[in-house]
This record gives structure tokens, C-alpha cells and sequence, in this order.
């Protein structure tokens, strides 16, 4: 009975000395979000107090106008000298090619390419990694690999070919025909992969089942342009007239 009196008179006091307790202010934290928030505010507050006039700088430190002028000026370089392509080093990057002589051209090439070049559409069996294929305008390819490398929109130019010619007359070349004669640009469209496969791989007197998968990947591309130049400009970009050769291109009809 004792022990339950004390208890009882325990409480009792416990419960009329919580309010007092509660009564007093206790120190709170305040979170991360609720500094934020206080914080933006007073900012706010601040530029509200003082708007900002053309003559004022930017802002009050230097470190953030540098970095606003920074942005700007990175901004404005990036429109203007625009660069697809910086993640190709300059040592594998696509060079414009270079002749060390003039385009030759003979005289019976010369009397004869004005009816290949009247003659649509035209043709070319041109080859990459010594994969020969047959290519007209419009046409879709599948390369049988994917080409590193290479974005979705960018434009290639086949330039090594050994036969160009149209329905009725044919350009073989020696055992190719020089890139000056003619232009094949194609588009990259994008990337085709195959459907997952799947091999089950086994060996004698065990139960393990290995699997193998694969899945490749195929570069699709789409011809835009097949075009032969014609005798003016080739004169124009400097060809010269020579006597007929054995190794030199010719034109052949078909009968």
C-alpha cells in the first residue's frame, strides 16, 4: 500500500509541474529546407529593396560575375564556331584530301563522258574495307559491322569505286577510278541491331550448360547523292587533257 500511495503522489506531481515545462521555450533546429527557404527569401527581399541599375555590376562578389561572364562568353563561342565532333582527337580527324598533281584525264575519256553523264541515274560499285557494293540514289545499306565513330546524320563520301557507269555505258577503272570523276555521299541514318541469340555450349561427361549470347549491332545508311562530273567541270577544277594510256579509265557501251 505504501509503494502505491508513493507512485500515486509521484504523478501527481509530475503532471502539475509538465505544463510549467512545456511553458518554457526550447531551442529548435531548423532543417536544411527551411534555411533554404529563409534564405531565398531574403534575397528576394533584397533585390526587391534595391533593384539593380545598368551602371551597377552584376553582382556584389567578383566570383559570381565571373562566372555569369564565363557562361556568356562560353555560350557565345560555342554558337559560333560550332564543333560536333570534339570528342575525336585532331590526329583521326576526317582530312579534306590532297593531290600532289593535277587530275589526268584522256582524250577519248573526255569525247565520251558527256554521254555517261546525260545518261540517269547512275551507278557505282564502290568499296569499303574491300566490301564491294553496288549503289544507286536512294538506296538503303546495311553495313555488315558497325562503324565506329559515326553519329546518326552524319554524311560520308565514298571515294573509292572501280566501276561508275548508267544503264548503257559503263567507267572501269585500273583497278580504280580516280575520286576527282565523280561524287557518292551517303547519310548515317542510325543503328540496327539483330535479335539476341542464344548458344548452348556443353562438354563431354559434365552437366554445366554454359550459354553464350550475342546481340550485334549494324550501321544503316542511305545513298543521297551518285553523280558523275561532267568535262566543264573537271577543266574548271583543273584537269588536264592527255594522250589515251593502257592503265587509264575508259568508257565502254554495252551492247
Amino acid at each position: 500500500m505504501f509503494s502505491r500511495s508513493v507512485l500515486r503522489s509521484l504523478t501527481s506531481d509530475l503532471r502539475l509541474s509538465a505544463p510549467l515545462i512545456s511553458a518554457t521555450p526550447l531551442p529548435q533546429r531548423a532543417c536544411l529546407h527551411q534555411t533554404a527557404w529563409l534564405r531565398n527569401s531574403q534575397q528576394q527581399a533584397q533585390t526587391q529593396s534595391s533593384p539593380l541599375n545598368p551602371e551597377t555590376p552584376l553582382a556584389a562578389t567578383p566570383r559570381a560575375q565571373d562566372s555569369i561572364l564565363e557562361t556568356q562568353q562560353g555560350f557565345q563561342a560555342s554558337s559560333d564556331n560550332y564543333k560536333p565532333r570534339n570528342d575525336i582527337p585532331l590526329s583521326k580527324q576526317p582530312v579534306a584530301p590532297t593531290f600532289d598533281s593535277p587530275l589526268e584525264v584522256t582524250k577519248s575519256l573526255m569525247s565520251q563522258l558527256p554521254h555517261l553523264v546525260g545518261q540517269k541515274p547512275h551507278y557505282v560499285t564502290a568499296e569499303l574495307h574491300a566490301r564491294p557494293f553496288l549503289l544507286t540514289e536512294g538506296d538503303e545499306i546495311r553495313l555488315p559491322f558497325l562503324m565506329p565513330k559515326v553519329k546518326t546524320g552524319d554524311i560520308l563520301r565514298f571515294n573509292r569505286a572501280t566501276a561508275l557507269g548508267s544503264r548503257d555505258f559503263t567507267m572501269k577503272g585500273a583497278p580504280h577510278i580516280d575520286e576527282r570523276l565523280f561524287e557518292c555521299r551517303v547519310r548515317v541514318t542510325g543503328v540496327e541491331s539483330e535479335p539476341l541469340r542464344i548458344k548452348e555450349k556443353t562438354k563431354r561427361r559434365q552437366r554445366h550448360t554454359k550459354q553464350a549470347r550475342s546481340k550485334h549491332r549494324y550501321t544503316m545508311m542511305r545513298v543521297m547523292e551518285v553523280r558523275v562530273k561532267s568535262p566543264e567541270e573537271l577543266l574548271q577544277e583543273g584537269a588536264v587533257v592527255i594522250e589515251d594510256a593502257q592503265d587509264s579509265p575508259q568508257i565502254e557501251a554495252r551492247s
